[in-house]
């Protein structure tokens, strides 16, 4: 994988009631939503009678956009999911929306997240006779929801979600109703929007702009919403918590010109580059982001330092997420393949490189060099994120904790590693600045999901009790 070195998105999910071009406004929706998820993607559209499926591997653009894969999915409710795995293979039978017969009709779910409990939940399922079809964590709320005893499909649903921890973001489709769900802290994001009076729900603003819907509000957390014939309906089963939506959003995953909480993602991000640079000023003649996570943040750097900012780095945007590698002297072009130095800014200056965190550090290595081959004179490597020290349980497939660089080796070392002439990082404090928290990161009340820089896990990592470092790709595994 080229973005081996970067966090991998999480999955995103798209869902629409009652409108006569479902199908394609949800595959539009996904399309927006791309960023979040490149392994898979799946619609599964009910047309009063019947649920249809089709799901695909690869990218919306090659499966979604043909009228012989549309047309199948008649119908006026749909919902969608783009994926990149955190749990479960990478296998057709894994792609969402996942659907089954329940005792109160059809069952279509597609879950942005990660549940912590899983594979306890799993256990203990299957030891009871349940038979899974699938390795993914989302089966397990397809199962509690049909073993519950309550009485209707809403209150199934919400049983089911009191069994679980974790990070999820859902929507359902059942025979009469589009229903979503967000986890009682608010970790994975979730909108409600509105189109020719239709509503949908979406992981982000953007799959609301493209179809040119309406933003109506966010979905709160620990809220169910049930969208019905009549209208909206919200429900508030679990106890008020203060919520602690996922900073990575603002950081890393959401799309720039999405809203997220409130917040502008690009202004939030230009913000984290301008505390950067109030944090770590350091004397040079560039400001050079790497590609394109790293812009926004290199403009707020470039606006406070007062040094000029120029795409030193050329992306070209044109490869996929894989390529084949058959030699090593190939795969070591890997970075290159992607990204190459513009030699015309780069030499003879003092460069500040700005990316938006650093993982295992060997492409933030492959950059540095990239500079220095080009002509810099001195390469200063910025990171407008707190330096990774813990790995993620909540939808982001983070290395485990010895493969992280900032866990396991100091600021020198990093600095030393990846052959820069000096390395800084944002602090806590400062990610909260950025955010609109004057006086950093309260410890004891925090007001977003931060455990990868302070260890802060916000729910019990019941799977990981036993002290064990699992990897969330691998917390379902096939059976033999």
């Amino acid at each position: 994988m080229i973005d081996e070195d970067h966090l991998r998105e999480e999955c995103g999910v798209f869902g629409i009631f009652d409108h006569p071009d479902a199908a394609a406004l949800t595959a539009l929706g996904l399309h927006a939503l791309q960023h979040r998820g490149q392994e898979a993607a799946g619609i599964v559209s009910y047309d009063g009678k019947h649920f249809l499926a089709e799901r695909r591997m690869g990218l919306v653009s090659e499966h979604f956009t043909k009228a012989s894969v549309l047309d199948r999915l008649t119908g006026k409710s749909a919902v969608g999911h783009v994926r990149y795995s955190t749990t479960g293979e990478t296998i057709l039978r894994n792609v969402q929306p996942l659907f089954a017969d329940l005792a109160g009709g059809g069952f279509a779910v597609a879950h942005n997240g990660n549940l912590t409990n899983a594979l306890t939940l799993r256990n203990e399922l299957v030891n009871k006779g349940a038979i899974f079809q699938s390795t993914s964590d989302t089966e397990v709320i397809l199962q509690l929801v049909a073993r519950s005893r309550r009485g209707n499909t809403l209150a199934r649903f919400t049983d089911a979600l009191f069994s679980i921890q974790g990070a999820y973001a859902l929507v359902v489709m059942t025979n009469k109703k589009l229903i979503g769900a967000r986890d009682p802290l608010g970790i994975r994001p979730l909108v409600l929007g509105k189109i020719d009076e239709k509503y949908i729900l979406a992981s982000e603003t953007c799959a609301l702009d493209i179809i040119g819907a309406k933003f109506v509000r966010e979905i709160e957390n620990g809220e169910i919403v049930v969208i019905t014939e009549n209208g909206v309906e919200s429900h508030k089963p679990f106890p008020p918590i203060e919520a602690r939506p996922c900073i990575f959003e603002y950081i890393y995953f959401a799309r720039p010109d999405s809203i997220v909480n409130g917040r502008s993602v690009y202004n939030v991000r230009k913000d984290m580059g301008s505390q950067l640079a109030a944090e770590t000023h350091v004397d040079a003649d560039v400001v050079i982001p790497v590609p394109d996570s790293g812009v926004p943040a290199a403009l707020g750097y470039a606006e406070k330092s007062g040094i000029p900012f120029e795409l030193g780095i050329i992306r070209n945007h044109y490869v996929g997420r894989t390529f084949i590698e058959p030699t090593q002297s190939i795969r070591a072009f890997s970075v290159k393949l992607k990204h190459n130095a513009n030699p015309g800014v780069v030499a003879g200056k003092r460069v500040i490189l700005i990316d938006d965190s650093i993982v295992r550090g060997t492409t933030s290595l492959k950059i540095v060099q990239m500079m220095r081959d080009a002509g810099a004179t001195e390469v200063h490597m910025r990171i407008a994120s707190p330096p990774i020290t813990h790995p993620d349980y909540y939808g982001i497939d983070t290395p485990k904790k010895d493969q992280l660089l900032a866990a396991t080796h100091t600021l020198d070392e990093m600095r030393a590693y990846i052959k820069a002439d000096s390395l800084d990082f944002i602090s806590v404090d400062g990610i909260y600045k950025a955010m609109g928290h004057e006086n950093g990161r309260n410890p004891q009340k925090p007001a977003f999901t931060d455990h990868c820089f302070t260890g802060d896990y916000p729910t019990p990592l019941v799977d990981q009790s036993s002290g064990d470092e699992i990897k969330q790709l691998s917390l379902l595994t096939e059976q033999a």
